[in-house]
């Protein structure tokens, strides 16, 4: 049903077989058509306009970015949606806030993503920075665990996923223990494994913690635009500011840097706003056909219980719940399935053997992912996985 708008799911790429199967989705979902028009119209807004393209992007096109990501999370102030090329960037801004004479306490989890478990090794590396890392295993009682030390101990930042990016888990009551958190405690979301994948309801939680994502996985418009919002009275001055923070009217700009009370307060500097274009065109597009996040939610569970039915049946020595790290679906799950294959040099031989099956997957280490999106068939079973 949802295949016609991806002409590119049905046109293999070149010397590749014609049933290439893109089981990548969770870390590069496909475009829809509409974006080739998105990139053509902000290609003439800018050569039209040149620097006078700033105004409708400003005025118009971010707004409305603003708005549907708004919508999307039940987020009430969409003009506190930070944009940014990337959520690394967002959250290097927002780390760069705290006093970097004093101590910097951080909770987070063993499980987060690449980028910012590399930027606190490298903070760690501070005198004055203090990492405490909770194992996320096992994730039965990974809540309790997390929430315990978060109010037992002194902490200026807590940030931990949504959608843990290397099992497809999802942190269990991870916005009930956001929305309690301590006063002084600063609750960063990693929310990009959740976003226009899961249902979310961040009303809640919207005046309490930031939440990142982007749309580069499940909305599909591409790399290139990030977004965090930022909760209710947030009083931060970063030290890492560029100049489109000074786009607005500003709190005591005569005698310091001053900071507007909206998403400015973290924006950056000069950025490439094509896909800016392209994820409005998405957000359009699935307005008009009635494609809501429940609905992509309700395909990709469809999905991958057909997708279980076939392993469970195939009886493959790698690719089989043993191997399955979880696939809790009622109970909460991503979009993805991960299989750990013992060694690094085994899944690397089982991506190579999809790839030759036209599945296209990807991994990290000994652990192989297989995603699932809403260009795959209602019909599709997946036997080409497994054959």
């Amino acid at each position: 049903m949802y295949q016609k708008y991806y002409s590119q799911f049905l046109q293999a790429p070149s010397g590749a077989p014609s049933s290439m199967l893109h089981m990548a989705c969770h870390s590069h979902h496909y475009w829809p058509d509409v974006t080739l028009d998105a990139v053509q119209q902000y290609w003439h807004d800018a050569a039209q306009l040149a620097d006078d393209k700033w105004g409708p992007i400003f005025e118009q096109k971010i707004p409305a970015w603003q708005a549907a990501v708004a919508r999307t999370l039940a987020l009430p102030q969409p003009d506190r949606i930070a944009l940014a090329p990337n959520t690394h960037e967002l959250v290097c801004r927002l780390l760069s806030a705290f006093d970097p004479g004093r101590p910097l306490r951080i909770l987070t989890t063993d499980g987060e993503f690449y980028s910012f478990a590399r930027q606190l090794q490298r903070l760690e590396e501070l005198d004055n920075v203090e990492v405490t890392r909770i194992a996320k295993e096992p994730y039965a009682t990974l809540a309790e665990r997390f929430e315990q030390e978060l109010h037992r101990n002194d902490y200026q930042l807590a940030y931990a996923s949504l959608v843990f990016f290397d099992s497809g888990v999802v942190f269990p009551q991870l916005l009930e223990i956001a929305a309690c958190k301590p006063a002084r405690t600063e609750f960063v979301i990693d929310g990009y494994h959740a976003f226009f994948a899961r249902p979310l309801d961040l009303g809640p939680v919207a005046d309490t913690v930031f939440f990142t994502a982007g749309s580069y996985k499940y909305l599909g418009a591409g790399e290139g635009l990030c977004f965090m919002s930022i909760p209710k009275d947030c009083n931060l001055r970063p030290l890492n500011t560029g100049w489109f923070a000074e786009m607005a009217e500003l709190e005591d700009r005569a005698d310091r840097v001053g900071f507007s009370d909206n998403w400015l307060r973290f924006a950056g500097a000069t950025m490439d706003y094509s896909t800016l274009y392209k994820g409005l065109a998405v957000f359009g597009l699935f307005e008009r056909e009635g494609i809501t996040v429940d609905r992509i939610h309700d395909h990709v569970l469809a999905a991958q219980r057909r997708f279980l039915e076939t392993m469970d049946a195939a009886g493959h020595p790698l690719l089989n719940r043993q191997n399955l790290l979880h696939h809790d679906l009622e109970n909460g799950h991503g979009h993805f399935f991960t299989f750990d294959c013992g060694t690094a040099e085994k899944s690397e031989m089982l991506q190579k053997a999809l790839k030759s099956r036209a599945v296209l997957c990807d991994r990290r280490q000994r652990l192989l992912r297989l995603g699932f999106a809403i260009y795959h068939g209602e019909s599709e079973t997946y036997r080409q996985v497994f054959a």
